[in-house]
């Protein structure tokens, strides 16, 4: 497994803390329980929302509510993350401005 496509994230954790961003054989290794965490395949965020001074990376995030009878899910409500950093998250982003949280407008 080429493990330069995956990071490392204990499953109880904020903003990034305890993320292992670029994993080696070894990080696998020390930890010592194991179901604790995931390795889990990177995400490539595109730069894609221009800012005054660059491109910023945006993840967005959906929460719907699918009814056990609806034939399709219904969209609640919806939360955009920027980013300029590594990876999205507080963490990964301190010092750096058009990051953080926001809203999506979308056309019906």
């Amino acid at each position: 497994m080429d493990l330069e496509n995956y990071v490392l994230k204990p499953l109880f954790s904020f903003s990034g803390s305890g993320v292992i961003f670029h994993v080696k054989k070894e990080d696998i290794e020390a930890i010592q329980e194991k179901d604790l965490y995931i390795l889990q395949k990177k995400v490539n965020y595109i730069p894609i929302v221009q800012s005054p001074d660059g491109k910023v990376k945006a993840e967005v995030r959906i929460l719907c509510l699918w009814r056990k009878n609806d034939t399709s899910p219904t969209l609640l409500c919806n939360l955009v993350r920027l980013s300029r950093g590594e990876m999205i998250g507080v963490k990964f982003n301190k010092d750096k401005d058009w990051v953080g949280g926001s809203i999506g407008l979308f056309e019906k």
